[in-house]
């Protein structure tokens, strides 16, 4: 037993470290880039798009450089299935969703044209540097669309950040983001080696590892910054927050362990788990379009998601 006891001491404490040194990060980052005047378009599409995915991209790279691609793979992929089933699943039921109909146009529409060249690419059972680069060129074209739609908008969310800045804590906060950095690496190293041990001593492979426990601990931000959303009513930013990470989740962190270390696909992420995420992405549209001016997602359709969550986690245990 004290075999596995410091494994799972290292993986808990990671996804502590992990959940508030992202957020810290992204804090900082946001003041910083404030104080230099660096235009809030740029925060917004940097800082924030790199903060809310940092923990699925270090753990990702991190385990694929020890050469536990598996992990890698699950990661990415169960952290898709857990942001639509679990998080958007739990947060409907909280408050029912109302959703936006341009983020069904054109967010939505991008998720699901990466997640089936993310399929193609896996159809040969092999991530290599190729579909590492085909990954990657597609996330330059998302921000690359991101930045123009932005550029189009009167208003920008991150524009109140201004006014929050005090210039005075500038050093206060240069040591606050080169700490957060450390902490955000280290801890995402504690988390790969407490995953990988963890696997290890239940004998189940690192990618069901990657797919439940690291998934959920890599996801909890998002959780929680959607549930704080549902509760203010913010709900562009709950279905934004689902689709923006699991986009990056698609064609960043899938492409981590093809960049670093090629190799094969487990047979089960072609016939099990990219097959739900396929399912879930779909869903996620069915669930959000309605034939009617409001767009909702109500508590029974929460359950539903909650119940295909349930069913996914039966068929892997």
């Amino acid at each position: 037993m004290t075999a596995i006891l410091l494994p799972m001491i290292a993986l808990l404490s990671g996804f502590a470290l992990l959940i508030w040194s992202a957020d810290e990060f992204t804090d900082n980052g946001a003041k910083i880039a404030n104080i230099f005047k660096i235009s809030p378009l740029i925060i917004g599409l940097i800082i924030f798009g790199f903060g809310t995915s940092a923990p699925e991209m270090l753990v990702s790279g991190l385990a694929a450089w020890d050469g536990n691609t598996g992990l890698s793979i699950g990661n990415a992929i169960g952290s898709n299935i857990f942001n639509i089933a679990l998080v958007l699943g739990v947060s409907a039921i909280i408050v029912p969703i109302e959703v936006h109909k341009d983020i069904l146009k054109k967010e939505w529409i991008f998720l699901m044209v990466a997640t089936l060249c993310a399929g193609l690419l896996l159809s040969d059972g092999r991530l290599d540097l190729t579909d590492g680069l085909i990954l990657l060129s597609l996330l330059v074209l998302f921000l690359a669309y991101t930045l123009k739609e932005s550029k189009n908008k009167k208003h920008h969310e991150f524009d109140e950040l201004e006014h929050t800045v005090d210039k005075s804590q500038t050093k206060k906060t240069w040591i606050m983001l080169i700490v957060s950095l450390v902490v955000l690496i280290s801890s995402a190293k504690l988390v790969v080696y407490g995953g990988v041990e963890v696997a290890k001593f239940f004998e189940v492979s690192d990618l069901i590892i990657g797919l439940t426990v690291v998934a959920l601990g890599t996801s909890l931000p998002e959780l929680a910054v959607s549930i704080s959303s549902v509760l203010k009513k913010q709900f562009d930013m709950v279905v934004g927050n689902v689709i923006g990470s699991n986009l990056f989740n698609t064609i960043a962190v899938l492409a981590i362990p093809g960049l670093i270390h090629p190799s094969n696909v487990p047979e089960d992420v072609l016939s099990r788990d990219y097959p739900v995420m396929l399912m879930l992405t779909v869903l996620l549209f069915l669930v959000s379009y309605k034939f009617s001016k409001k767009h909702i997602i109500n508590r029974f359709e929460g359950v539903v998601l909650i119940s295909v969550f349930s069913t996914y986690m039966w068929i892997l245990f």
